[in-house]
């Protein structure tokens, strides 16, 4: 079975988005994130399901959409690190 890792920097974003959306409803924020982890939490099940990130061209490294945001991730045999949990209108800087 594979299993999810969700590294401090997709924690971190996870924590960013909610308090930004907080400032006007934390019913949304808390919807929002919830629809985030369950995407995310799907992974293990189908962890090709994703397409490859465009800007990086690696096929380890993917990415699911949830409404605005992109939930990239990288295939490790047999681990799903989640690396970033990014809005789709900023730049994706990933690290190497």
């Amino acid at each position: 079975m594979t299993s999810l890792v969700w590294t401090r920097r997709a924690i971190e974003d996870i924590q960013s988005i909610r308090q930004f959306i907080e400032q006007d409803s934390s019913h949304y924020a808390q919807l929002v994130t919830e629809q985030l982890i369950a995407s995310a939490e799907r992974l293990p099940t189908f962890p090709q399901s994703g397409r490859v990130v465009p800007e990086v061209n690696d096929p380890t490294v993917r990415e699911i959409i949830q409404d605005s945001y992109r939930i990239v991730y990288r295939l490790i045999h047999s681990e799903i690190h989640i690396l970033t949990v990014h809005h789709s209108a900023r730049l994706l800087k990933l690290e190497p």
